[in-house]
């Protein structure tokens, strides 16, 4: 039997305070480690560096956020949010079923 696969958006905010490398090649490298979980990537989307409305530390007052479209089988979303459980550049996550 085999799995259907459905289509996913995932949305996370990066840290990246102390980082040398640029905002692309940390997006590229998170694309890398969501295909590595088994995900299907078919688009990514930069929103941008955004304040934050309430701030969870006073010297980290703004996120990058990215989007990720992607496709894989249902078991995908939690492999990846266990994947990233412990990423110090990844400080929020959510995907949603698109």
């Amino acid at each position: 039997m085999t799995a259907t696969a459905s289509n996913y958006k995932a949305t996370f905010i990066l840290d990246t305070r102390g980082r040398d490398e640029s905002v692309e090649d940390l997006i590229e490298g998170l694309k890398g480690e969501l295909a590595a979980a088994g995900a299907e990537v078919s688009a990514v989307e930069d929103l941008g560096r955004q304040d934050f409305v309430r701030t969870p530390d006073i010297k980290y007052t703004a996120g990058v956020y990215v989007q990720y479209f992607f496709s894989g089988s249902s078991d995908v979303p939690a492999a990846i949010l266990e994947k990233l459980k412990l990423n110090k550049l990844v400080s929020h996550k959510m995907i949603q079923k698109a």
